[in-house]
């Protein structure tokens, strides 16, 4: 019988420790793309969908709430419901999803400068997730993925 704190029991909880995270750090890339692109997209279709649910409500918002400066109103709105219908389903597509993400990112820091400075907390979730995104694409399930390889066989 071993003691709980005898030199063995402690090279088995490290090399337990050590086939732990040797699992996690292979997860695929491409698995984990796939909730941090729909987790940005559902946060950004909703916003979208909730401004097309009252247009008169959503040009109040922007007139009395948002404020957007330079923008009148109407455009801003037009704008924002825009981008918050086009680019989720890019991001669930994996459609040109780096132009996508890094325009749902400048529409986060402008939210953040110009609207709603107080709800940083939450913009940085969608900055992160954003970022990686940029960073390292969509992963290999999507359409960005069967495009490039696509290209990368005719370019040889």
């Amino acid at each position: 019988m071993t003691n709980p704190t005898s030199p063995a029991n402690g090279r088995s909880a490290a090399a337990l420790i050590g086939s732990t995270l040797r699992r996690l750090e292979s997860v695929p890339y491409w698995l984990l793309a796939l909730p941090l692109r729909f987790a940005v997209a559902t946060v950004f279709w909703n916003s979208g969908t909730s401004k097309l649910a009252n247009w008169n409500t959503t040009i109040e918002l922007f007139t009395e709430e948002y404020k957007v400066p330079v923008l009148p109103p109407e455009i801003a709105a037009y704008l924002a419901a825009s981008i918050e219908l086009a680019t989720p389903v890019l991001l669930v597509l994996g459609l040109l999803s780096r132009p996508a993400a890094l325009v749902l990112l400048g529409m986060t820091a402008f939210i953040e400068i110009f609207v709603y400075p107080q709800a940083w907390p939450t913009h940085i979730q969608w900055a992160a997730m954003l970022l990686v995104l940029i960073c390292r694409g969509p992963g290999m399930l999507s359409v960005d993925h069967l495009v490039r390889k696509r290209f990368d066989a005719e370019t040889r």
